[in-house]
């Protein structure tokens, strides 16, 4: 437990704060939450962080409460894993999820915390992490998809003072450097850490010397309170007293042979709280794809889809956590136990968002999204320059891909797209700058998104030329079940992978794989996942899904999920339209699921390798 040291004497009382006031400290807290992403996207090195900005930063209250941020970190969790001191100046670092019980969730996550000090007492905490594109380890990019073990994925820095009263420990950091590929890239994008976790102190102590410690503190109780008590409305409004609401979901392997596993989630509401339960869920993956995920960020997804979907308005914030219990069994693919590898956790995490819609959204069908984020896809590839000026430089790449959205109450999911709320493409052309790699497709793939009222977002073929010979690692997931479709909607389509060998081969290749050798010429696919459907599709308008057809992003055959006949150039045939409607209508049953799954797990198990070219996993078991 961290022991913080002040030299204020006496207490702030707090005192009541007018709404004019107030709303100027929220959104002075609001831009300084958005001026730590554009310094640290000024100062970072790698793709990952400077381009696709994969980092999350937040702004707390004295006790460590988010008053503002973007999701993924809990600083009293890292609190009550510090064993030490923390005074003015001092800049705290780990990227050891076992020591901060899973502030952070893997070893590439590098997790800078800055107590923010004012006239002797501590006002606040700014803190930020952002996944390093390497930590070392035994592969490039730190994410082996074999390990067993978190000793595999690189250099996991236990929780420490980077600087102590201000001064840099530099042989500590030294050493940090000398485990990973790319040192400079690692040493810009914690510099941008740090210097974004400073900005936010700054602003923070500026709203203290104008408005006063007391107000400001104050300003803070606040906005905890009012957002406890607008969810404490709406868990009232949205949950019946005493009903159990439960959902399963899977992740289709664990990268060593064992899946699919079973993700389940349940929700009791009594009184003003609710309880949140993964019990019944798989155990800890033997692969490295398990999601760490502690009570407090439980509490924060479940936040986050609450306050998005019935309150917008709502501001977000950690006020709410004294309404909502967690409980999540040791050993569990939630909670496993250490040494459980780690680096492939990204899976779960965009499992999250499946899950807990499909959990939620049984309230009120209409509410609900369908499947589709489903996972993070990553690629990776590196190796050395053969010839010319640059012959015998290492080249290292880390991206992020995006599948299909799902469909929504609201309209479409769109194309290729991120649910995560900053992250955006690198631009091709960079990629083609600064990689020797050609982007010969970048498109959507047309019937991949599931048909419904509303279509999910259709996935994209992203044809990858290498011009160099290297290694690739691929991460994803939803190759072996369907995201799923709601309300009538149908499932979205499966992802795939593939190398066009130069030899005129096409090599078939695992969601999860490492150290697979390319030659100079040769081309991934690297296809993702469509969004589900939500909706009837015979209710969707047909010159809209007869568009879509002369857009691409449906072809002539796929248009018949809606019902709708159209020839090879989209042009709309409204009798024949008519006529197969009626007749899909006639051979279905009356009353659409509100879940389409797609086949049993035992179907997809019987028919992997003859749909996927992919051996089936095995059924993992509790030991």
């Amino acid at each position: 437990m961290a022991t913080i040291v002040e030299t204020a004497t006496g207490s702030v009382e707090s005192t009541d704060v007018d709404p004019v006031t107030l709303d100027l400290i929220e959104n002075a807290l609001r831009n300084a939450r958005y001026e730590m992403d554009e310094v640290l996207f000024r100062t970072a090195l790698s793709p990952g962080i400077r381009e696709q900005h994969d980092e999350f930063p937040l702004i707390a209250d004295p006790a460590g409460k988010m008053v503002v941020g973007q999701f993924g970190l809990s600083i009293p969790d890292f609190l009550d894993g510090f064993d030490g001191t923390i005074e003015e100046g001092d800049v705290l670092l780990t990227s050891d999820p076992y020591a901060c019980g899973a502030a952070i969730s893997h070893a590439n996550d590098w997790l800078v915390v800055v107590p923010i000090f004012h006239e002797g007492r501590v006002v606040g905490w700014a803190s930020m992490f952002g996944h390093m594109s390497d930590v070392g380890g035994k592969t490039p990019s730190s994410m082996p998809t074999d390990a067993t073990t978190i000793y595999e994925e690189g250099v996991v820095i236990p929780p420490f003072k980077l600087y102590a009263k201000g001064v840099l420990n530099e042989d500590a950091l030294r050493v940090v450097l000398n485990q990973v590929r790319v040192p400079d890239w690692n040493r810009a994008d914690l510099n941008g850490l740090v210097a974004a976790c400073r900005t936010a102190s700054r602003r923070v102590v500026e709203m203290c010397e104008r408005f006063g410690t007391a107000t400001y503190l104050s300003a803070l109780e606040a906005l905890l309170q009012r957002n406890h008590d607008a969810m404490k409305i709406l868990l009232a409004a949205v949950f019946e007293e005493g009903r159990t609401l439960s959902f399963t979901d899977y992740i289709c392997d664990d990268g060593v042979g064992n899946g699919p596993y079973e993700l389940v989630i349940s929700l009791t509401r009594t009184g003003d709280k609710v309880h949140i339960d993964f019990t019944g869920s798989s155990p800890q993956a033997v692969g490295p794809i398990n999601y760490y995920i502690n009570e407090n960020l439980t509490r924060m997804f479940f936040g986050i889809y609450m306050i998005t979907v019935a309150d917008p308005q709502i501001l977000w914030n950690d006020g709410f956590y004294p309404l909502v219990d967690v409980t999540i069994p040791d050993g569990s693919y939630w909670k496993p136990k250490h040494p459980a590898a780690l680096s492939g956790r990204n899976h779960g995490i965009g499992r999250v968002f499946d899950l807990f819609g499909g959990l939620l959204g049984q309230t009120n069908p209409a509410l609900l999204n369908a499947a589709g984020f489903s996972s993070s896809p990553h690629f990776m590839f590196s190796g050395r320059y053969s010839e010319g000026e640059r012959a015998g430089e290492w080249f290292q790449l880390y991206s992020i891909g995006f599948g299909g959205i799902p469909g929504r109450p609201l309209g479409d999911g769109p194309d290729g797209h991120s649910l995560w709320p900053s992250f955006v493409n690198i631009p091709c052309e960079y990629l083609e700058s600064y990689y020797p790699l050609r982007i010969e497709r970048w498109e959507t793939v047309a019937d991949t998104g599931g048909a419904g009222l509303h279509r999910g977002g259709n996935g994209v073929d992203v044809a990858y030329v290498f011009e160099e010979a290297g290694a690739i690692a691929i991460h994803d997931d939803r190759w072996l079940t369907y995201p799923w479709g709601v309300n009538g909607g149908h499932p979205g389509a499966r992802g795939t992978k593939w190398i066009e060998r130069l030899d005129g081969t096409r090599q078939v290749l695992p969601s999860k794989c490492h150290d697979v050798p390319v030659a100079a010429g040769e081309v991934l696919h690297f296809v993702t996942w469509g969004g589900g459907g939500w909706g009837d599709p015979l209710e969707r308008d047909p010159d809209l899904v007869a568009l879509e057809v002369r857009r691409g992003l449906v072809t002539a055959p796929g248009a018949r999920r809606y019902g709708v006949v159209v020839d090879e150039e989209g042009v709309l045939d409204a009798s024949g339209t008519e006529q197969l409607r009626e007749q899909m209508r006639s051979e279905r049953p009356e009353e659409l699921p509100v879940f389409d799954m797609g086949p049993s797990i035992d179907e997809l198990l019987a028919r992997c390798e003859e749909e996927t070219g992919l051996p089936a996993p095995k059924r993992p078991v509790w030991t």
